[in-house]
């Protein structure tokens, strides 16, 4: 038998009233007897249809349902941090609102964190409902991408269903679009015990995704982001000065050629603005000159960050 666990369930939404109560009705037989308690935070990313009013509904009739409420949509980082810091229970986990994740999963998903000694178990969706062509191999190409750069040997990065230990996600800072990537983000901050389960993928009931193409290509900018932040984000100096001395570098012997040339080797030849060497290397020590001051103002820029709020709350329930 399974031992009873504690549970905050985070589901961020944008329009996905239809599915709410279905959904919450699902996880409460999911939950039923597995757990010591449990809490459902709903975080309404600026819908426009009606989901607002169903969770505060919601929320008025079950104790363990409350709700954040953006003043506009920021965006599923921005709505998972909020739920991250609202969270309280001692395991964590998301899903999607939009019923293509099963709340059953989840006691299996814990069991197998536990036994295993995992920080964070993410889903995989093996089997998908989705276009071949523009989500499934797309999707693929993705997942490749992102194992081969953060050597982490995980199937599906962007599954909605994830369980996490309470301390990772108190740890880690989901911002822009890195949702994608928090078993990343977690294995960055020193969590790199990750896991994997398959889970089932359901057909979407009801709306249409709130996700087009371009998030594969936003996906592979954030992952390049990600790698160069996490290789070079404490100390920007040690990139940008790298590339800049070697320009400089260049520059420099170009110019020590030309010079040399002109006045011991071949006296009568052309003037040395008149030779292309010269713009290669005026141009070779301009770009190496900036950056060493990217470089500079990264370091200026790493000193003196603040934190500052990326979404505005407009109510709770």
């Amino acid at each position: 038998m399974q031992n009873r666990f504690e549970l905050s369930i985070i589901i961020p939404l944008l329009n996905e009233n239809d599915s709410l109560v279905p959904l919450y009705e699902w996880i409460v037989k999911a939950m039923n007897g597995k757990t010591t308690s449990y809490e459902v935070i709903f975080i309404d990313d600026g819908s426009t249809d009606g989901s607002w009013e169903t969770i505060t509904s919601l929320a008025k009739d079950y104790p363990e349902v409350s709700g954040i409420r953006f003043s506009q949509n920021y965006g599923k980082s921005q709505a998972l941090h909020a739920g991250f810091e609202a969270a309280k229970k001692e395991f964590v986990a998301t899903l999607d609102a939009d019923l293509q994740d099963s709340p059953e999963e989840l006691p299996e998903m814990i069991h197998t964190l536990q036994s295993q000694g995992l920080d964070l178990i993410s889903g995989w969706k093996k089997k998908r409902f989705d276009s071949v062509l523009f989500k499934n191999l797309p999707s693929k190409l993705f997942n490749w991408a992102a194992r081969k750069v953060s050597g982490i040997p995980l199937h599906d990065f962007n599954c909605g269903i994830k369980v996490y230990r309470r301390e990772v996600i108190k740890t880690i800072d989901v911002n822009g679009e890195m949702h994608r990537y928090l078993p990343v983000l977690a294995s960055q901050q020193g969590f790199h015990k990750i896991g994997e389960q398959i889970v089932q993928h359901q057909a979407r009931q009801f709306g249409q995704t709130k996700f087009g193409a371009d998030r594969f290509f936003k996906g592979f900018l954030d992952l390049i982001t990600l790698w160069f932040v996490n290789r070079f984000g404490k100390r920007p100096m040690h990139f940008f000065g790298l590339w800049g001395s070697i320009m400089l570098l260049i520059g420099f012997s170009f110019t020590l050629y030309l010079g040399l040339d002109k006045l011991f080797f071949d006296i009568n030849a052309r003037l040395i603005t008149q030779r292309p060497e010269f713009y290669i290397a005026l141009t070779l020590m301009l770009l190496g000159s900036q950056f060493f001051i990217a470089g500079f103002l990264g370091e200026l820029v790493m000193r003196n960050a603040r934190q500052t709020k990326r979404y505005h709350v407009k109510e709770t329930v």
